[in-house]
């Protein structure tokens, strides 16, 4: 599985960015896949989660009514993740990573958020606030 994120960059406060991770080797099995954040000297956190199959959305407080997560499954050949991100704040400003992992039935119970879950990660994006 591999994991490319795109769209970070830089806004000010109340601003919006999308940001895109694009999705190889998902073959047919389900996953879960979200987004994480990582800012200097803190520890990386889960903010929002989904399955690949669909249904429902997983949010950390810290984003609810915020940002938005969505996806485009093409055929189970193309996996598109995306972030809406709206009412930026400062402490927005972090590394932003997409990851997936096989939905297990330990991270379907709770487990959504978990970064130490998740086996597959990206290289991360930067967002920037100010």
């Amino acid at each position: 599985v591999q994991l490319v994120e795109s769209g970070g960059g830089s806004v000010q406060t109340g601003g919006s960015l999308r940001l895109s991770c694009s999705a190889s080797g998902f073959g047919y099995d389900n996953y879960s896949w979200g987004w994480f954040r990582q800012a200097p000297g803190k520890e990386r956190e889960g903010i929002a989660a989904i399955y690949t199959t669909g249904g429902n959305r997983y949010y950390a407080d810290s984003v609810k009514g915020r940002f938005t997560i969505s996806q485009d499954n093409d055929k189970n050949v193309k996996h598109t993740l995306y972030l809406q991100m709206d009412s930026l704040k400062p402490e927005d400003a972090a590394m932003y990573y997409c990851a997936a992992v096989i939905l297990s039935p330990r991270v379907a119970h709770g487990s959504q958020l978990e970064p130490k879950e998740y086996d597959y990660w990206g290289q991360g994006t930067q967002v920037t606030v100010s």
